[in-house]
Formats: C-alpha cells, structure tokens, sequence
C-alpha cells in the first residue's frame, strides 16, 4: 500500500512540474502574441522557475527514498539540466534579453514539457503495475 501511495505522491508531483512548464510555455506565447510585456513575462518567469527546480528535486528524492531505481535514473539528467542551468545563473529571463533568446527558451520550455510527459508516462505506468501487484 505505501508503494502506491509513493506513486500517487510522484503523480501529483509530476502534475505540478508540468503546470509550470506549461505555464511558462503559455507566457512566452503571450509575449510573442503581444498580451504581455517583457517585464511582465520576466517577473512572471523568474517568480515560478525556482520552485519548479525545487519540486523538481522533490520529486528525484522521493524516487531515490523510496527505492523507485528506474524513475530515480529517469529522473536524473532533468534535475542535473536545473541544477546546471541554477549554478551558471542562467535560469533567469532578463526583460532586455527576452527577445533575442525567445526561440530557445520556448524550444528549451517545450523539450522538458516532452520529458515530463515521459515522466509521467511511466510513472502511471508503474503506478498501475504497483496496483495490478497489490492485488
């Protein structure tokens, strides 16, 4: 039972991560339709990308603590990608730069929307497998 509730703890998670990626996503489509400013789009970005690191984080520690291998592996090279991208100080969105790195940061926003619903894919997938188990 408590390998299911791990699992619906991954899932929500997992849910959340994607919230924000997609939420960043549909402000960089804002800013490219004119609906919002680059000031607006770099405080809106920069208020939501730590705790999206942070949850992301969460989420590799709660695989590696409850023995979840393959998803702790899976999980891995997206929070070495924050962890990287959070020491080289290149995790903010400058409001003078936006429009220079407006390509890449959308291409970038849509690469880990790809990753997470693999993510997701297999958590739900192990999530039925630990169901199909306990029964």
């Amino acid at each position: 039972m408590g390998d299911l509730i791990s699992w619906l703890l991954s899932f929500f998670i997992l849910i959340a991560v994607l919230a924000l990626v997609l939420y960043q996503l549909m402000c960089f489509l804002d800013l490219e339709t004119d609906y919002i400013n680059p000031y607006e789009l770099a405080t809106k970005i920069n208020s939501i990308t730590l705790p999206e690191f942070i949850t992301q984080g969460v989420l590799c520690v709660l695989h590696l603590v409850t023995g979840h291998w393959i998803m702790f592996l899976l999980c891995l090279p997206y929070l070495y990608y924050n962890v990287n991208l959070y020491i080289n100080k290149r995790h903010l969105v400058y409001a003078t730069e936006v429009f220079g790195e407006l390509s890449r940061a959308k291409k970038q926003r849509i690469f880990k929307l790809v990753y997470l619903g693999f993510l997701l894919f297999f958590s739900i997938f192990w999530m039925i497998w630990s169901i199909v188990e306990l029964d």
